[in-house]
């Protein structure tokens, strides 16, 4: 039995196509985090994949944001399956069950808990030394702790807390358990890429929470009663679980599992490991053969972890009722509203889908609302326009003229419309034109974008003076005319341009220069300050280079300078 973890930042990481992905990590069970899907957002190609059961959480209060899912090969298919960590949304036969105590928390705060789509539970029979056993993997995507919201932190204790829980009491009912996913903490010094603080460093509440939930290794135990400030009975070696990678790797160093993005980190390795794969000390010792990372798999920032199990799985002979395959919407027993509204070719349907690349749930949305009933037939027959299929008959409907181009140009929408001629037109004499335009002619315009003298799409309209059509008295505008010869620039207007491309440079500045860093010489990329306070939408200048190390001379210097809005 092989097993995967990977926070794949959007389920839009799979861009060749979700089962070539899956099918590349080898795993019979393979757990993602953040897959940003709601349930209005999930499509079929996400969630029915060949060879593979699926059992998907979403945040309810949320788009985009948060959510696990499960992918179960058909040869690892769980007799058992639950979204939660609560039970609160379990409505169906098939769950897992074994909640465990939940006295301290309120009803409240368990639905908020289960409200961001942060857990899926399966549970699998395997065979363990010629011995049918239960194996339960709970998916995990622990909460971050926002610095700047203090109820979050209180809100990520709080998941620990029900996590912790729930496994124990999973763990007590005779089964096996695997807590893996994306924890959000890094639990030793080792795990960190810069680890400050060093002293205070286990004083971090996630940790502590780690120390209780995890059980040390003997030469953890060891390193730990040499430490003056520890005691025998130190409470974090009675822990019911095992972080596998350590326990095959106790002591390698620069093994993370997530880069910062923003800074290129992953270049020079400047990481956290905060993925894990968790599992009971006796199931940990007895099945558990390899575990390691996956820094080599790009498309996320953070990377895969992998374990292996010497046992084989049994797999049940129909997926549970949580599984994707039995929603109402893939099931063929739900049909979008645009359905039943005009009658739809299933065949240019089904074509279509097989020529999109899967997973773009973006590019699915943009084409159902520029065409929301369907692609054309590619059978060459006409599809019915809305107009023909939506409108009962004998009511008259308003028709578009669809030869009208759209306006190509965005000045366009700044000139003055133009009336009916008819309605304006007056009795002038040529004397009042003649007279109108010689006060105007400063402001006389000829139209140079058009060689053949043809106005293109983006030219006014304008008047020659002999068709006396307009006046500046009544349009409030000075009368443009389109003289036969072009006209020299007069020297005035020459000097308004000059002064107004002067206001207008010093308005919309540009960026200013960049200036080298002191150590490398090199240009500096401008940043802008995106953290509430004082310097919130400030710019400054940092070195180019990725953040790394500070003995790492590849990875970024210290330089660091303001922008001077005064230049």
């Amino acid at each position: 039995m092989e097993i995967v973890t990977w926070n794949i930042n959007g389920i839009r990481t799979f861009k060749g196509g979700i089962k070539k992905a899956l099918d590349s990590l080898g795993a019979d069970v393979v757990c993602v985090q953040e897959t940003k899907v709601t349930r209005d957002l999930l499509d079929e190609r996400t969630a029915i994949v060949d060879g593979y059961n699926s059992y998907f959480s979403y945040s309810r209060g949320r788009s985009g944001y948060s959510g696990v899912a499960t992918y179960c090969k058909d040869r690892a298919t769980p007799f058992a399956a639950e979204e939660g960590l609560t039970g609160l949304l379990t409505s169906h036969e098939g769950a897992v069950g074994c909640y465990g105590d939940h006295t301290e928390f309120t009803n409240e705060e368990l639905q908020l808990l289960d409200n961001e789509g942060r857990a899926v539970i399966t549970q699998h029979r395997v065979m363990c030394q010629d011995k049918e056993q239960t194996v339960t993997v709970i998916n995990v995507y622990c909460p971050r702790a926002d610095p700047e919201k203090p109820e979050r932190k209180q809100f990520k204790l709080q998941f620990y807390r029900l996590l912790r829980a729930r496994a124990e009491a999973i763990l007590k009912d005779g089964s096996h358990v695997i807590v893996l996913g994306d924890v959000n903490t890094s639990h030793r010094p080792i795990d960190h890429c810069d680890p400050s603080d060093i002293d205070d460093f286990d004083e971090n509440p996630g940790r502590k929470w780690l120390n209780g939930f995890l059980h040390r290794s003997r030469q953890e135990e060891d390193n730990s009663r040499e430490d003056k400030e520890s005691e025998v009975t130190d409470p974090i070696s009675t822990g019911k679980f095992v972080d596998t990678f350590r326990y095959f790797h106790p002591t390698r160093t620069n093994a993370f599992t997530c880069w910062s993005t923003l800074t290129g980190a992953r270049q020079t390795n400047y990481g956290t490991r905060i993925d894990y794969i968790f599992a009971d000390r006796q199931l940990a010792k007895e099945q558990f053969v390899a575990a390691d990372i996956m820094p080599e798999v790009e498309g996320s920032d953070h990377c895969p972890v992998w374990g292996k199990l010497s046992c084989s799985l049994l797999p049940s002979s129909k997926p549970p009722p949580l599984c994707t395959r039995y929603l109402p919407e893939f099931a063929g027993k739900q049909q979008k509203l645009s359905r039943f509204l005009v009658k739809v070719d299933q065949k240019s349907i089904q074509s279509e889908q097989k020529n999109v690349l899967p997973a773009s749930q973006e590019e699915e949305e943009r084409r159902e609302n520029l065409n929301p009933f369907g692609a054309d037939n590619i059978s060459g027959k006409k599809r019915l326009s809305t107009s023909d299929s939506a409108v009962p008959k004998g009511k008259k409907t308003k028709t578009i003229n669809t030869s009208l181009k759209p306006q190509g140009n965005l000045l366009s929408f700044f000139k003055p419309k133009l009336t009916n001629v008819k309605q304006c037109e007056k009795a002038v004499s040529l004397d009042e034109v003649t007279s109108s335009l010689s006060n105007q002619k400063a402001s006389t315009v000829s139209d140079t974008s058009s060689v053949a003298g043809t106005p293109t799409d983006d030219t006014e309209l304008v008047f020659d003076a002999s068709s006396q059509l307009s006046t500046a008295e009544e349009t409030d505008k000075p009368i443009k005319t389109k003289p036969s010869t072009p006209q020299p620039a007069v020297g005035h207007s020459d000097a308004k341009k000059g002064g107004s491309l002067g206001f207008w440079k010093s308005v919309l500045r540009g960026p200013p220069p960049a200036p080298c860093c002191k150590v490398h010489g090199e240009l500096c990329v401008l940043r802008t300050v995106k953290k509430e306070g004082p310097n919130m939408g400030k710019q400054f200048f940092v070195c180019s280079r990725p953040q790394g190390h500070a003995s790492n001379p590849d990875a970024r210097c210290n330089f660091f300078a303001w922008v001077d809005r005064g230049k």
